[in-house]
């Protein structure tokens, strides 16, 4: 087996410096070694896919990240791509990276999720993967991007790296009926006669429907000014034991927010509770980037629903 040098892409101009200033470059290859019980710290891979949404920006995408990198799998020993330079690799496994690899890794918690909790709504298994998910890396630092070192954004994440074990019991979750996806289209210029042929029933639409107000585990603002405010209203779901929640908010920079009420009190399983966060810009501007991030969090002390915000720079 001939021994090769896997380098990171971002590393190489270093190492190109040394190639070329280096008349005979000579590098030693140490004897490998295993090393157990070492956490890696997640990063964004550079294949991820980035938002903002191109065709809904006042939702935020991606929702989640999950592992996607250099992922040992099964894999068919017969030869799917005849005359592939790959035929002679067809082991009962490999090691792939991509979106491909992180979709079944969520896919699979969904199954897990439903059979745990069988009478939660697609929307609501949702909501307890993204209100879980961390924006932390293993060591607990925040999750950086691979290729810059940079610190990554929602739009990089979504509401962060999932959580298996914490989604499963999520406290509350954003829930959707039937009536939200409908609105949803009646804010893209759907009526009564072009959602009737593709839905069975009758339905009017709101005269007063403000998409900001799609009840998802994010709260994304693309046309927020100065001088001007935005209401924004959520309703919580509670899924588990009774008890009392407060809000925590990492306020985005240059933005003024603020949440009423601030403590949420569910008596039962089931009980559904409405706030209003209401967002505003400082007087002066300082910060030159186009996207300003933070989050809200409801906490019991047992359970952090955590929900990105994101607000667009009104400058860019």
């Amino acid at each position: 087996m001939s021994s090769f040098l896997y380098i990171k892409y971002y590393y190489f101009p270093l190492y190109n410096n040394i190639f070329t200033l280096c008349r005979s470059p000579m590098a030693t290859i140490s004897k490998a070694e295993t090393k157990l019980d070492i956490k890696s710290a997640l990063r964004m891979a550079a294949f991820s896919s980035r938002g903002p949404n191109p065709i809904e920006p006042k939702i935020l995408k991606p929702d989640v990240t999950a592992p996607g990198v250099n992922i040992i799998a099964a894999n068919t020993e017969k030869e799917t791509i005849p005359g592939s330079t790959y035929k002679n690799r067809n082991t009962p496994f490999k090691m792939l990276s991509g979106t491909s690899m992180s979709c079944p890794h969520v896919s699979g918690l969904v199954v897990l999720l439903k059979a745990l909790h069988s009478d939660w709504s697609s929307a609501a298994i949702k909501s307890a993967i993204m209100t879980t998910a961390t924006p932390l890396d293993s060591l607990g630092r925040p999750i950086l991007e691979d290729n810059s070192q940079e610190e990554a954004t929602p739009f990089s994440y979504g509401a962060g790296h999932i959580q298996p074990n914490l989604a499963a019991d999520p406290g509350l979750v954003y829930d959707l009926m039937t009536n939200d996806y409908l609105n949803f289209l009646c804010a893209h210029g759907y009526n009564s006669s072009t959602i009737g042929s593709r839905y069975r029933g009758f339905y009017v639409c709101p005269k007063h429907f403000k998409l900001a107000n799609f009840n998802y585990p994010s709260i994304t603002i693309i046309n927020l000014h100065l001088l001007h405010s935005i209401n924004v209203t959520r309703t919580l779901t509670n899924v588990g034991s009774p008890s009392t929640y407060n809000v925590h908010i990492k306020v985005p920079d240059e933005v003024i927010v603020s949440v009423e009420p601030r403590i949420l009190m569910f008596q039962q399983k089931g009980d559904k509770k409405d706030f209003r966060v209401t967002l505003s810009l400082k007087p002066q501007i300082n910060n030159k980037a186009n996207y300003f991030f933070g989050s809200l969090v409801w906490t019991d002390g047992k359970h952090n629903v955590r929900s990105p915000i994101i607000v667009k720079n009104p400058h860019h």
